[in-house]
């Protein structure tokens, strides 16, 4: 059976790095996010409050489509970020920063609802959850120039909008993983307890949880 999983979670939390190892495991398709020349980008980091609209419009547009596309994917997908973050989770700390005016805001949240409507759920959004001294630490690592700026107190922001968000998520079963306790890069013990997560959450088991005493087991294997 064809499936659409996406994985959302915090800059830096690990999300293209587990759908690459989940693809390779699943023999599933990856999808990333798109590589796209946003025309306003310049114009927005002069004058964010000026050009947050239309930045966050561009980024949208290029979301959905990439989301019905994915949908039409004859093969099983995993999504490195899904459409849903880009309202929920961006534009909105660009409104909560005083970046985007009411009017602004009001807009683009009723296109974004308008054209979920029309969307394909995916089967599973897998939340990676983890705390900002562990967001900090794999950043520092990865060693990204453009994200060396990137401040606690910002993503402290987007963790609360994001655990605001997958709480009153209800289009699709969500997998909670404790990122801070789980290394799947350093234990594949711990790679295959995620997978063993993510197939009972799609065959329909409700309650799906990561226990202290078998994440602790996965990391001897």
């Amino acid at each position: 059976m064809k499936r659409f999983v996406a994985i959302a979670g915090n800059i830096g939390v690990g999300k293209s790095t587990l759908v690459k190892m989940l693809c390779d495991e699943m023999d599933w398709d990856p999808f990333y996010e798109p590589v796209t020349e946003n025309p306003y980008l310049a114009d927005f980091y002069k004058n964010m409050s000026a050009w947050a609209f239309h930045s966050q419009v561009f980024f949208l547009t290029h979301r959905l489509r990439s989301h019905l596309n994915l949908a039409s994917h004859p093969n099983s997908v995993i999504q490195d970020r899904s459409v849903y973050e880009d309202a929920e989770i961006f534009a909105h700390n660009l409104y909560q920063q005083g970046n985007m005016s009411d009017r602004d805001y009001q807009t683009y949240r009723e296109l974004y609802e308008t054209a979920v409507q029309f969307l394909p759920p995916p089967d599973l959004v897998i939340y990676l959850r983890a705390s900002v001294d562990t967001l900090l630490n794999r950043i520092s690592q990865r060693g990204r120039d453009y994200e060396r700026q990137i401040s606690p107190e910002y993503l402290q922001n987007l963790n609360d909008l994001y655990e605001g968000w997958i709480e009153n998520f209800t289009l699709c079963p969500v997998l909670a993983v404790p990122a801070d306790d789980l290394d799947y890069v350093a234990h594949n013990g711990h790679l295959r307890l995620i997978v063993s997560k993510i197939e009972a959450k799609l065959t329909g088991k409700e309650e799906v949880v990561f226990e202290p005493e078998e994440v602790a087991r996965a990391a001897e294997d």
